[in-house]
């Protein structure tokens, strides 16, 4: 299958604030944020996306503007905006502080048992990993079909949304996803395959990503192996 990249947007005041925007209109990117979404542009110049699929709120739109305008294939990647990457609905917790909301009873659950959290006139956090992952595979299903089992694509995404599709990946329950990090801006990359998919990194805020462009040429298509490499393998560069 292909590769997919997942972003998270770059900060915004919210964030700086400590604020649960959720799925607030106008939050836009601060001026930090700006910058990290050109830095992750300037690591993925390099590398031809084949597809850009995103949450349609700004903070999402507006880090996959800055990404696609540093593309340096002569066609820039269509962008498509899907409401399976939008940000879970915290309900009546948006728009709230997160000092306060960390004094409420659901706060517990949604530490440490997160499959069981149903926001307050929102939507479960099971609801959101589910349609967040099903959203994913969709796309990487289709990113495939159009550009080939080598073709590289985008989906850029909110914290706890990027966290359920990463913790899918690895084959760990939803319980368990608040142990992963995602931070403003940051790539995570997962790899798809028939039987498993693969978690090429999570959560890198520097590098380039060049390893990961396609070959310009191959006799044949690819077939995508489900079997991990024994002993680890020669790595991405061999």
């Amino acid at each position: 299958m292909a590769t997919v990249i997942l972003a998270r947007h770059g900060r915004t005041g919210a964030n700086a604030n400590g604020v649960l925007a959720g799925r607030t209109k106008g939050v836009h990117l601060d001026e930090r944020g700006v910058d990290q979404a050109r830095a992750t542009g300037a690591r993925l110049a390099g590398l031809p996306l084949a597809s850009v699929v995103t949450s349609p709120l700004e903070r999402c739109r507006e880090t996959v503007r800055e990404i696609v305008r540093l593309q340096e294939q002569p066609d820039p990647p269509k962008v498509h905006a899907d409401r399976g990457l939008l940000e879970c609905d915290y309900g009546s917790w948006t728009g709230q502080e997160l000092k306060r909301l960390a004094k409420e009873k659901l706060w517990r659950t949604v530490q440490a048992h997160p499959s069981a959290a149903e926001f307050p006139d929102g939507e479960s956090m099971a609801a959101m990993s589910a349609r967040a992952v099903a959203a994913v595979r969709k796309w990487d299903a289709r990113v495939e079909q159009e550009h080939g089992p080598d073709a590289v694509w985008l989906a850029c995404s909110h914290g706890d949304v990027i966290k359920a599709i990463l913790a899918d990946a690895l084959g760990i329950h939803l319980d368990e996803f608040q142990r992963i990090t995602v931070d403003p801006a940051s790539l995570s990359v997962v790899r798809y395959t028939p039987l498993r998919p693969f978690v090429v990194s999570m959560n890198t805020t520097a590098g380039d990503l060049g390893h990961l462009k396609p070959p310009a040429r191959r006799r044949r298509s690819r077939s995508a192996s489900s079997d991990a490499a024994v002993g680890g393998g020669a790595g991405t560069t061999a």
